[in-house]
């Protein structure tokens, strides 16, 4: 689609943004603003610094200034929730939301992680269903990604984490959840170098914040895999990130979370506007912006 003039920033410019602590490195508004562009729109997206104990003051601004949506980034996913006017089924599920829609007013709530998650999954052809998937990390992204691993119908899911009670907490939640529909269990992060587990998997998740702010990646060993299992971080950078300089020496499929953040950029930018993103600008605009073409 060729791109319109943008127009001049006025006071009839209606506002979206992102809340987040840090959020400098945000690459949001470079998708969300390239869309308003596209399509014309007087909108024009921005980053907040908004700290912990700022937030609730924040979301209530979000009404009062006119702001027609915002996203929250870590730590803000879960302690927003209560200064929501109503909250969506699936953030119920997840237990935290990361989409504030400002409906003349009122805020509404929503997750999109899991969706993102799903949708990401579906465009680089990974099927998961009737297999195995073992994901590392029992937080909030784990949950969306063992929430969208149903829906893409896992046969099972193996949740390893460092506190293995914390992945049994998450694996009977889940379960709960999703009415037994995919067999749930809970290891140890020993679970990553089981030669008979990883033997069987299909796709194995990085749903933790390792290689974010570690150099390396727990011991896991990719060989042990079948040739066609994918690997998946949840975690996204310029380069690629331990978890994936692993597959990548194993000869594996490898994929970061770049896709799943333009896909939730396109959900976020529908929730916001009313009106859809053109198709694939924001996954055109990150890859190019993370030197990907």
């Amino acid at each position: 689609m060729a791109s319109r003039r943008h127009p001049p920033i006025s006071a009839t410019t209606r506002l979206t943004a992102v809340f987040g602590d840090p959020v400098e490195h945000s690459m949001s508004p470079l998708m969300h603003n390239a869309a308003y562009e596209a399509l014309g729109l007087d909108r024009r997206y921005v980053a907040f610094h908004v700290t912990a104990e700022m937030l609730i003051a924040a979301l209530r601004g979000v009404a009062a200034l006119g702001i027609l949506g915002v996203n929250l980034t870590v730590p803000h996913k879960e302690r927003a929730m209560r200064a929501m006017d109503e909250v969506s089924s699936e953030a119920r599920m997840l237990g935290a939301i990361n989409c504030v829609v400002n409906r003349r007013g009122r805020l509404i709530g929503d997750n999109t992680d899991a969706r993102g998650f799903e949708r990401d999954l579906r465009a680089l052809n990974v099927g998961v269903s009737g297999q195995a998937v073992l994901m590392a990390g029992a937080g909030g992204a784990a949950a969306a990604a063992a929430l969208a691993m149903t829906r893409l119908g896992a046969r099972t899911v193996v949740i390893a984490n460092r506190t293995s009670e914390r992945a049994r907490r998450l694996a009977r939640r889940m379960s709960r959840i999703t009415g037994g529909r995919t067999d749930f269990r809970w290891r140890a992060l020993d679970a990553l170098i089981d030669p008979d587990l990883l033997g069987r998997v299909a796709c194995v998740i990085n749903a933790t914040s390792m290689g974010l702010t570690t150099r390396r990646f727990a011991p896991l060993d990719y060989s042990a895999t079948p040739y066609d299992c994918v690997f998946y971080d949840m975690l996204y950078s310029r380069a690629p990130t331990p978890f994936i300089q692993g597959a990548m020496r194993a000869g594996r499929r490898a994929a970061d979370g770049a896709g799943m953040l333009a896909e939730q950029g396109d959900l976020a930018f529908r929730l916001f506007n009313g009106v859809a993103a053109p198709p694939g600008l924001m996954r055109r605009t990150l890859m190019r912006a993370l030197g990907r073409g």
